[in-house]
């Protein structure tokens, strides 16, 4: 975790972290069903992320630089906030690690990410690629949190996240339980191809192109990309469902 965070204001110095972070890899070819590896390779028929085996706590990441700053203001499914981009129906199931993996149900679970050309809201953000910096400090968009039901899921509507230099596509997701101490910080992946599919042909997304940072490179990824790699299903023309299960010691 220190050799992440090391990692990450080394960025930051070298002026990448301007470009964005809260909310996680890359992606491939535009089909209603394609099949993708824990690595983000194709193989066959549905776009599948990592499924956890063994009842294995989630990898810890690090929330910034972009955290929500008053998630308890954000209780909400629909998190768009008229941003513009390939519809995403975000499902996550937490479990508890201390319970056999059982559903853990009242749990708090917050989640941010980017806009299809990488920029946050409540911050001044610049996400690369050409793109100026815009001061979105009054704007709260693609933030929201919800609780888990009793089979420890939590669904939100968003849109496909885009990207920003130096990071793979990704959500960010922070953990608590019910009585709002924080359990885990951690971040989603997405499969490569379906990455590609959107960045090269979703209206909202194809001038900022596909991501600069694969999975395998990413500074949070590569050591821990086999849990935290999402099922993603769909097509650009009907939308997306993330599925993904996040392991919690409750």
């Amino acid at each position: 975790m220190e050799r992440k965070i090391f990692l990450k204001n080394t960025l930051a110095a070298l002026g990448l972290a301007a470009v964005a972070p809260l909310a996680v890899s890359s992606c491939g070819k535009d089909t209603d069903t394609t099949t993708s590896t824990t690595d983000g390779t194709t193989t066959d028929s549905t776009t599948t992320g990592s499924t956890a085996s063994s009842c294995t706590l989630t990898s810890t990441e690090t929330a910034g630089p972009y955290p929500t700053k008053s998630p308890s203001s954000y209780v909400r499914s629909n998190i768009v906030d008229g941003q513009s981009g390939v519809p995403l129906t975000v499902k996550i199931t937490i479990a508890n690690t201390k319970n056999s993996c059982a559903a853990l149900s009242g749990a708090l679970v917050d989640i941010w990410h980017c806009t299809a050309v990488g920029y946050y809201s409540e911050y001044v953000v610049n996400p690369g690629g050409g793109y100026t910096s815009v001061d979105y400090t009054s704007s709260h968009f693609l933030r929201g949190r919800q609780t888990t039901d009793s089979s420890g899921l939590v669904t939100f509507t968003s849109i496909f996240p885009g990207w920003y230099s130096g990071r793979a596509p990704h959500i960010h997701v922070h953990v608590y339980n019910s009585s709002g101490t924080s359990l885990l910080i951690t971040q989603i992946a997405f499969p490569t191809d379906v990455c590609n599919t959107v960045y090269t042909t979703a209206t909202d997304y194809k001038a900022h192109g596909t991501q600069d940072t694969s999975n395998s490179s990413d500074m949070v990824f590569s050591d821990s990309l086999s849990n935290e790699l999402a099922t993603v299903t769909g097509s650009v023309s009907a939308g997306y469902t993330l599925t993904h299960t996040i392991y919690v010691a409750a």
